[in-house]
């Protein structure tokens, strides 16, 4: 159990350190602005009679963990937020989820085939430790801690990607995985 609160504090740091930082839209003293690219040359209007050209898939993330690599599923339609280093080779997994924290929890219940354990009443979290945990190789237990983000009167968390939708995530999602090695 010490190992969950740990876990769950570590997301709430998280979190809070992602809320803290602050977008710099614009360069500071001494620093150079962003090189511009060059202007496109106009493309011209297709024909009246043309199909509609179908529109190209947007590239995936290289960045942005899969299923595979993680070892456990993500939430359905699930945004991946940033990844951070949780020591002993192994990173914490931010994922923000615009579906409501019960559906959420009742998902990872069914796909871990675990009931979970409510570590927090406010704001409602859950834990699902996966594996074993090895105190010599590991910094955290594997496992998937969800938070609700609209408890308390809460906006949500704020999608760190400005335009993008939504604008704020109910409910954040933090995956751990075990270091690359190790038996699952």
């Amino acid at each position: 159990m010490k190992w969950t609160w740990l876990g769950c504090a570590a997301l709430g740091m998280v979190c809070s350190s992602a809320l803290a930082q602050t977008p710099q839209p614009f360069p500071r003293a001494g620093q150079q602005p962003p090189p511009t690219a060059p202007a496109r040359p106009p493309t011209p209007a297709p024909a009246p009679s043309a199909a509609p050209a179908p529109r190209p898939a947007a590239a995936a993330d290289p960045a942005t963990p899969t299923e595979a690599t993680l070892g456990f599923p993500i939430f359905t339609g699930a945004q991946f937020i940033a990844s951070y280093d949780a020591g002993r080779g192994q990173r914490f997994y931010i994922f923000g989820a615009a579906a409501p924290f019960n559906d959420v929890v009742t998902f990872y219940r069914v796909q871990l085939k675990d009931k979970g354990t409510q570590v927090f009443q406010d704001p409602p979290t859950y834990a699902f430790e996966i594996g074993k945990f090895n105190d010599n190789t590991m910094a955290f237990p594997p496992g998937v801690t969800v938070k609700d983000f609209m408890s308390g009167g809460s906006e949500g968390y704020p999608n760190p990607k400005p335009g993008a939708q939504p604008a704020r995530f109910p409910t954040v999602i933090q995956i751990v995985p075990a270091p690359p090695g190790t038996a699952k």
